[in-house]
């Protein structure tokens, strides 16, 4: 089987209305974080003075770096106790109609750490493990909430950028409220209306009863799905209502939905260089990033889907079968919409799957895997814009060494300082995926998890840990990640691939914010031409080969050639 001219156009028509919906989004953001009138300002604007009343807020105190950056941390801090308390104590609190007990002690710290970072990986079924308070008051609360703290750091760096000689990066707990008052609340409540009524649950009742016509009986959970599943995909969270995540009918019933929900997942993070592209005045350098983010993220959905429909050539070749490779997938979708979930997916840091990422071909596999080592095609809401700012400093100060001009970027000098920060950056991603990697498989309590022998084992292994320290959420389905050693691993994990990179790069606008703003000269390296656009794709292509090679070399490159030779020695 090939490509069909309707997957294909299925395919290309996604990422296109995402754009046509994500780049005059931008603007509103834009608009809403710079002080901007909007035609509901009349409903937004009473709401929020009574919220800044009731929290003791003085919406017009300016906070420097250093100040942002302690609310921003002790608010996720508090977050990630309560939720902890709330997944320990379930089993003796209400709306739990199932009579789900409290959580172990080390899934519970897995669990609030991996929803407050954005991550929303599950070491846990939820129909089976999460009671009804749990998934609202803890869950869908930590979606709203990490989607906002990366939202919010996004807006406060890009003060940062164009501030001229001040030390100001605005006001958190206004960016905070803002963020769900204005843009993911009411996206939120419209969503999961539509989902509704397009058959997502939305219900407090326990599980129902069903009698099967072959006499027996099935339990069939249900719960508050649609209200959990819209801010799911519009935060880029992917902690799904079920265990089976988006491939569950009851959050992803038809083709439709799985398209909205991909539309949800990357809205905000391509609106994003849209607002990018406004705060610093330039709509080319915004448009550079959108072709060539677009382009990798076309490649990725692609290799998937050609992959996908070629089949697995193993089995064409012992059973005489030919057709697509389904195995893991809902026919629902089929292989078109299955690919581009994967790759979008991983793109935006989403997590939530609609396909078992473990049954995919090993190229297949390696699209996600590549997404989520460079981190910025596109990204999560609010870090992954950080990520790219990150790489795009990075270039900017390798290509002033190379010809021999003084770094600048956006009318900022690039010191000593910021290179130092974004190097801490840019490499603690690497540590954590790698380092972890390497301690799982080489020690018992690591390999006991592995569910497939071989290459496979060990990239489901380098999955798990590329997705903790990506804060992206999805996973293979092949690792067994419930035990104390993946619980506590993978959660440390979870904790520094957010904070760490945050705080290196609030350090960075703190450090940018002072500096006076240099008026462009005929010496200035421009930056939002499509050579310097190009560089800076290979600087974290060149940096995530080097980086990632030798472990992707003994994960799907190998297991791809394995696969290839024993088709050569039949």
């Amino acid at each position: 089987m090939r490509f069909t001219v309707a997957g294909s156009i299925g395919i290309l028509a996604i990422i296109a209305i995402i754009l046509g919906l994500g780049i005059p989004f931008g603007g509103y953001l834009y608009r809403v974080f710079t002080g901007g009138h909007s035609r509901f300002e009349a409903v937004f604007a009473p709401f929020e003075r009574l919220l800044y009343r009731l929290v003791g807020v003085n919406p017009s105190v300016q906070m420097d770096w250093k100040a942002y950056l302690r609310a921003l941390m002790l608010v996720n801090f508090m977050m990630m106790i309560f939720a902890y308390l709330i997944f320990r104590l379930q089993g003796i609190l209400p709306f739990n109609p199932d009579h789900i007990p409290g959580m172990s002690w080390d899934l519970a710290f897995n669990t609030a750490a991996s929803f407050i970072t954005n991550t929303n990986w599950q070491n846990y079924a939820g129909e089976q493990s999460m009671s009804y308070l749990g998934q609202m008051l803890a869950i869908t609360y930590l979606q709203f909430t990490s989607a906002a703290t990366g939202f919010v750091a996004a807006i406060a760096f890009l003060r940062g950028l164009v501030a001229h000689k001040s030390e100001s990066l605005g006001n958190f707990w206004v960016d905070l409220i803002k963020v769900h008052t204005r843009v993911l609340l009411p996206l939120a409540v419209v969503f999961a209306v539509v989902l509704v009524g397009l058959g997502v649950p939305q219900t407090l009742l326990g599980a129902q009863i069903a009698h099967t016509l072959q006499g027996s009986t099935q339990t069939i959970s249900r719960g508050p799905v649609a209200s959990l599943e819209a801010i799911k995909q519009l935060g880029t969270n992917g902690g799904g209502f079920f265990n089976a995540n988006s491939a569950h009918p009851f959050e992803d019933p038809t083709a439709l939905t799985s398209v909205l929900e991909m539309i949800a997942m990357g809205l905000i993070p391509t609106a994003l260089l849209a607002t990018f592209g406004k705060f610093i005045a330039n709509r080319r350098q915004a448009v550079v990033l959108y072709v060539l983010l677009t382009a990798l993220l076309i490649i990725g959905a692609f290799i998937v889907y050609a992959n996908e429909v070629g089949g697995n050539p193993l089995v064409h070749q012992a059973l005489g079968l030919s057709g697509p490779n389904m195995e893991g997938k809902e026919w629902r979708f089929g292989p078109a919409l299955s690919s581009a979930f994967v790759a979008m997916t991983t793109a935006f840091t989403t997590g939530a799957v609609n396909t078992m990422h473990d049954s995919l071909m090993p190229l297949s596999q390696l699209v996600p895997l590549l997404f989520m080592m460079f981190n910025l095609i596109f990204g999560g809401k609010g870090v992954g814009l950080l990520n790219i700012l990150m790489f795009l400093l990075i270039t900017v100060f390798l290509s002033g060494l190379m010809v021999g001009r003084t770094p600048e970027i956006f009318g900022k000098k690039i010191e000593a300082r910021e290179m130092k920060l974004a190097t801490v950056a840019m490499l603690v991603h690497p540590f954590l995926i790698l380092v972890p990697t390497a301690i799982a498989v080489v020690t018992k309590a690591g390999t006991s998890s592995m569910l497939n022998p071989g290459l496979h084992g060990f990239t489901e292994v380098l999955y798990a840990f590329t997705s903790a320290a990506a804060n992206n959420g999805s996973a293979f389905a092949g690792l067994n990640g419930n035990t104390v050693f993946y619980n506590l691993s993978l959660g440390i994990v979870m904790l520094l691939g957010r904070y760490v990179s945050i705080i290196a790069m609030f350090a960075i606008a703190g450090s940018l914010a002072k500096k006076a703003i240099i008026p462009q000269t005929s010496g200035t390296l421009r930056t939002d031409t499509f050579a310097f656009g190009s560089v800076f794709v290979a600087v974290f292509v060149i940096v995530g080969a080097l980086t990632f090679f030798p472990a992707l070399a003994i994960g799907p490159i190998g297991e791809q050639l394995q696969m290839m030779s024993h088709i050569v020695g039949h």
